[in-house]
């Protein structure tokens, strides 16, 4: 992939820039700028603002609503929307479920789930993590036992994201507990979260805030027509899955930003002879930073150059892997620049305290998590071993 714009791309990126400054809503800009949590309104109303550009799903088949665009159009997309401060639109469904429906959904469960997905008619989240499976999918518990046109569904799922928000769940369910491999006996289940039997418990997280869940089944009924593709092919799709979330993590630009915030908060914090930013131990962190985001930005670009037919590419783990190594990396790194004035996500009133020394803690806490989702980097790992390496 070439790293020179086109002027062709130019326009491209002058196009979307247009939209996203005179019709996305300025309220979640704003919110985003602030490093504040969007409201389930918010998310739904900046989904659909970018639904109305035609921008949602840029990646999907042309049939459904996708662009067709060049890997660097995608790119320069996706930098745009960190630019501007637009908030993610609804990527359960987005980004992880309507690539699977769309690659082995029948025809009527793609024109049942696509659209509503598309236009925010329906929030998902993701159910595939269990008490004593979470980064082990092949031994999640919750059963689905046909009985004729149904499914009845009992379990558990744990670290349910934005599970008391959504209208619907994905899972991942066993439906041969005999299967002579545990893969071989997992299924891939569509839930209404409205159905008897469901119910939600939040869990609070060390910094306070309520992100995920517990959500129980108790004799759930779910329609046999709400299974995608094969039963006991579930864990065929859920890597197919897996390897478009790992995929989608490539832009480097939230890096650049912080670690820009974290230099021009360094100027100002004040040493016994100049500035933090004048310290050698501290300027040489900041070039060891810089040139690990490079690295991975070179390389993401070029795993994003040859991904081919809409396949997951491996190269997608490197990308996990090193991204959430860099998440935490430079949380850490903020709260080491704001000091005392580190505070958890809202600011407290105290004088002197900015808007992101107030996330710090809560940013720092929350991004412990992300070597673990999608794959924990132990898992990262032995793919590329296999994957790439061929060992």
């Amino acid at each position: 992939m070439s790293l020179i714009y086109t002027p062709e791309e130019e326009a491209f990126r002058a196009e979307v820039r247009t939209f996203l400054q005179n019709e996305y809503p300025e309220d979640i800009k704003q919110t985003i700028a602030a490093g504040k949590r969007t409201t389930r309104e918010q998310n739904i109303a900046g989904h659909k603002a970018l639904a109305k550009g035609g921008y949602v799903a840029p990646s999907w088949p042309v049939e459904w609503g996708g662009k067709n665009w060049s890997p660097m159009q995608k790119f320069i997309f996706q930098d745009e929307l960190l630019e501007n401060n637009i908030g993610p639109v609804l990527g359960f469904g987005v980004g992880l479920l309507a690539p699977v429906v769309a690659e082995f959904g029948t025809q009527e469960q793609k024109e049942r789930f696509l659209p509503a997905i598309y236009n925010a008619d329906q929030y998902w989240c993701q159910g595939f993590s269990e008490p004593e499976a979470g980064s082990d999918l092949a031994s999640v518990r919750t059963r689905a036992v046909r009985d004729g046109d149904n499914y009845i569904v009992n379990g558990q799922k744990m670290w349910t994201t934005d599970g008391h928000n959504a209208d619907w769940i994905f899972m991942l369910v066993r439906t041969d507990p005999n299967a002579p491999k545990r893969q071989m006996g997992i299924s891939f289940l569509l839930i209404d979260m409205k159905t008897p039997g469901v119910s939600v418990r939040k869990i609070r997280l060390m910094d306070g805030a309520h992100e995920v869940n517990e959500v129980f089944f108790d004799n759930v009924v779910v329609p046999a027509e709400n299974l995608i593709g094969e039963e006991n092919k579930g864990w065929t799709y859920a890597k197919f899955l897996l390897g478009n979330e790992r995929g989608g993590m490539s832009n480097a630009k939230p890096f650049w930003r912080t670690l820009d915030v974290a230099k021009k908060a360094a100027a100002k914090v004040q040493l016994a002879e100049g500035t933090l930013m004048d310290d050698l131990l501290f300027r040489a962190r900041i070039a060891e930073l810089e040139t690990m985001i490079t690295a991975f930005e070179q390389t993401a670009l070029r795993t994003t150059g040859t991904s081919a037919d809409g396949a997951p590419n491996p190269g997608g783990s490197v990308i996990k892997l090193r991204r959430t190594e860099l998440d935490q990396i430079l949380t850490a790194l903020l709260i080491d620049v704001a000091g005392p004035n580190a505070r958890v996500f809202d600011n407290d009133g105290i004088a002197g305290v900015e808007d992101w020394q107030a996330a710090t803690v809560h940013t720092y806490l929350n991004h412990r998590k992300v070597t673990i989702y999608g794959g924990s980097s132990e898992v990262q790992r032995s793919i590329i071993a296999s994957a790439i390496l061929g060992l």
